[in-house]
């Protein structure tokens, strides 16, 4: 098997830590030695040596300095983002003259934190041996814990496999409002869609012909492109692999993961990947505080910070910024932080 690691972002939901130069999957997590890319990249070579990742170029050097094993050669360089569909046939291109066409690929992302390596790989061969077995593309989707609403959902339809519990795919579901995101949960019939899939090149390719020609046709445009591969990628529309192909696809397979997935999509998110004191509090850096809780303190500059009288709040000092929020709105970090680096390029 080979792993593509999807290693974009745009660094705004967790800016000031993360920023269009250094976003969210080059960060290290709760006093981790490894960064969330470097323990990615670990759990990837639990299932083969086989690695790619695909960085955008602004922040390419830095995958480069945290992955120094990995050659150029399995470096997939995005000249500019153009969305995940791009990624995906931008590596399938660079693959399509390098591996057997039957050989299967399972796309990852960089950035989510995933503590259970072993069900990691588990997850990940079942889904391997379904596609080769199905000749199709299989996704792996996250029981879901609790009503989230901020996330997509697969609907499972009958088993394929009972003793290794694939299912073939009902519907994808928008991000629902909170009621029917309890309806899912309550029904056990619905899984976290966390943009995890597995299949061949000649698979990808069988169905982008029957149900996406245009990405079939960015994708041989790519393959034929040699030196001129940064001007046509550059090219390429701008959108996400599940509008582009995945939803469209009739007949894909699912397997429900057994790990624990987080996808430190906001300051919430973070602060229940890290370790917090009785209090609730997570602390790093040179801080002090009086009369606080559950909130997520970080100083990255040398100044004290002090922080006194607050419950439920983020505070983050770096050298890009100052991110003062009550932590039930940290979802609106991204788009302020939006118009901050928009003020700044001007």
């Amino acid at each position: 098997m080979i792993v593509v690691i999807i290693a974009g972002g745009a660094g705004t939901r967790l800016w000031p830590l993360s920023t269009p130069s250094f976003p969210k999957h080059l960060l290290k997590v709760n006093g981790n030695d490894e960064s969330i890319l470097q323990a990615t990249y670990s759990r990837a070579k639990r299932l083969t040596d086989k690695i790619y990742v695909v960085p955008e170029i602004g922040h390419a050097d830095e995958v480069r300095n945290q992955l120094s094993e990995l050659d150029e050669e399995h470096l997939i360089v995005e000249p500019a983002r153009r969305g995940t569909a791009s990624c995906i046939i931008a590596a399938m291109a660079t693959l399509s003259d390098k591996c057997s066409s039957d050989e299967p690929i399972a796309f990852i992302h960089a950035d989510h934190f995933i503590r259970d390596n072993k069900g990691f790989v588990h997850s990940f061969n079942l889904a391997r041996e379904a596609s080769a077995k199905e000749h199709k593309i299989v996704l792996v989707g996250v029981e879901p814990t609790y009503p989230a609403t901020g996330f997509g959902y697969i609907e499972k339809d009958s088993l394929v496999d009972e003793d290794r519990l694939v299912y073939k795919v009902c519907s994808f579901k928008e991000k629902p409002d909170f009621a029917t995101a309890k309806e899912y949960l309550k029904s056990g019939n619905y899984l976290w869609n966390c943009g995890y899939f597995v299949g061949s090149l000649n698979t990808f390719k069988q169905k982008m012909s029957n149900y996406s020609p245009a990405l079939m046709q960015s994708f041989e445009r790519l393959r034929l492109a040699g030196d001129n591969f940064d001007k046509v990628y550059l090219s390429l529309q701008n959108e996400a692999i599940d509008y582009a192909l995945i939803e469209k696809v009739k007949d894909l397979l699912v397997v429900p993961a057994s790990f624990d997935w987080m996808d430190l999509g906001s300051f919430i998110d973070l602060a229940k990947a890290v370790d917090c004191d009785e209090e609730g509090n997570y602390l790093n850096g040179n801080v002090e505080i009086e009369e606080v809780s559950n909130s997520y303190i970080e100083n990255l500059e040398d100044k004290p910070l002090a922080v006194v009288g607050f419950d439920g709040c983020v505070v983050i000092n770096t050298k890009d910024g100052m991110l003062v929020a009550r932590k039930d709105l940290s979802q609106k970090v991204g788009d302020i932080s939006k118009k901050i680096i928009k003020k700044s390029n001007k």
